[in-house]
């Protein structure tokens, strides 16, 4: 595909799923290719997402599915010098915004979580997952997510501590859900909202009220992991 026409997204946002459609003749191809892609995550984190949908059809791969394959050999034709740039900016506080796509599985209904953390101002981390399990509500979907980058937060400072940066002060963690973060900060207004939250989403309650980490709202059109949990515009 090295003469094909180039795309401005790695993923069409009016994308149409189908639960049954016509099997491509060589699945290997497809796994081989999409097996390619997820290698290419590691440095290119704005396929992220399009690539954790087409590895969810790697046992039963349909045309459309091949679709989605093209379409990101399409948006890499148009970007191939495009990467990560890290700097020193001289401070090594760790951040991090969290979101999650309710219900946006067309086929399961499961939300799609995703988030990306920073250190001293550089993008290291980052990740767009479907959640196991379906959320009855996007607060519920909201703390899920939080709950997974807290985790992915308390890594990097443990990560940061073995280095030898021993001096850090609170982790900041970006979520656009007022009721996610209210649930966090053990609001008892929010209590009907936790009965079915399994127990350990409530590890983020702990690392809040410890002060380890502090919840930050940010509004939805800043919100940067967007692009981790749907398919934008080019716009």
């Amino acid at each position: 595909m090295m003469e094909c026409k180039p795309a401005q997204t790695p993923l069409t946002s009016k994308l149409q799923w189908h639960e049954k459609g016509e099997p491509i003749s060589d699945p290997s191809v497809y796994q081989r290719m999409v097996g390619k892609f997820i290698y290419l995550t590691i440095t290119r984190p704005d396929i992220s997402y399009s690539v954790s949908l087409a590895s969810q059809f790697m046992h039963s791969p349909t045309l459309v599915h091949w679709e989605i394959v093209k379409r990101i050999l399409r948006s890499l034709k148009g970007s191939i010098g495009r990467g990560i740039i890290m700097k020193n900016n001289g401070s090594n506080h760790i951040l991090a915004y969290t979101n999650a796509d309710w219900a946006g599985n067309a086929l399961d209904r499961k939300s799609t979580t995703g988030f990306c953390t920073f250190v001293g101002g550089n993008l290291v981390t980052w990740k767009s997952k479907k959640q196991i399990v379906i959320a009855r509500s996007s607060a519920e979907a909201e703390y899920r997510a939080m709950t997974s980058t807290a985790c992915e937060l308390i890594w990097l400072k443990c990560l940061l501590f073995e280095l030898g940066f021993t001096s850090m002060a609170h982790m900041s963690l970006y979520c656009d859900n007022q009721a996610a973060m209210h649930i966090a900060s053990s609001n008892p207004v929010f209590h009907e909202r936790t009965k079915h939250i399994e127990v350990d989403c409530h590890y983020i309650r702990a690392q809040v009220q410890s002060k380890v980490i502090d919840t930050m709202f940010t509004r939805s059109h800043d919100q940067l992991v967007d692009l981790f949990t749907k398919a934008l515009d080019s716009t």
